[in-house]
């Protein structure tokens, strides 16, 4: 058996000492990402009764499961992943590429042309280790949630978005504040410090971009 590479171990060795993956684990969450929303979400009580709740890039499902859970009984949220994801009760789940139109037709198509409240997007793509290559892949699928947010999300809406730090981050930043009227950049305490992730909320969606 091949012995694993020192990075590797070193992972693990942080990953199962991370009190947020221990209290997933105790709380029978799908992964650690659920307090990263919890956080990001509590601070501005993103969340109503009712609301319709659309969930990019869910998989394992832990944003979806928090947000059903939140929600209680009312409501509708709809997740979305190019990998398959375990059925969670009260979660409508589409399996397919959000790049892929015909995909993104289905998702529409489940939507029934229903308004949605609030988009959420933990979308990365498979990183290959070269800047180059996983900084326009990751803005890319940014730029294809904000395109969505702009056809489906209600005036007034919110959408809450992971971004990396890097090119064409700060002008994907200027493009949320022409069309919402808050915009805040945050990094959650459940955000591994080394992580150039953030994430992006965008609040009061505009009728008109300014």
């Amino acid at each position: 058996m091949a012995t694993r590479s020192k990075s590797s171990q070193r992972w693990l060795q942080e990953h199962f000492a991370d009190p947020f993956v221990k209290k997933a684990q105790a709380e029978g969450m799908r992964s650690r990402a659920a307090y990263k929303l919890e956080e990001l979400v509590a601070r501005d009580r993103l969340l109503k009764p009712g609301m319709t709740v659309v969930d990019l890039g869910a998989a394992p499902g832990g944003w979806s499961q928090w947000v059903r859970k939140a929600l209680g009984d009312g409501g509708r949220v709809i997740a979305l992943d190019i990998l398959d994801m375990p059925p969670l009760a009260g979660v409508e789940f589409l399996h397919g590429d959000f790049r892929d139109d015909m995909v993104l037709s289905r998702l529409e198509s489940m939507l029934e042309e229903a308004p949605v409240d609030l988009v959420l997007s933990d979308m990365a793509p498979n990183k290959s280790g070269v800047a180059a290559v996983d900084q326009p892949r990751a803005m890319h699928l940014a730029e294809l949630a904000m395109d969505f947010a702009d056809r489906h999300l209600r005036p007034g809406g919110a959408l809450l978005i992971k971004l990396f730090h890097g090119a064409g981050f700060d002008d994907y930043v200027r493009e949320l504040r022409r069309r919402y009227a808050k915009v805040a950049v945050r990094k959650p305490a459940a955000s591994r410090q080394r992580s150039p992730e953030v994430y992006a909320l965008a609040q009061g969606k505009l009728e008109r971009i300014k």
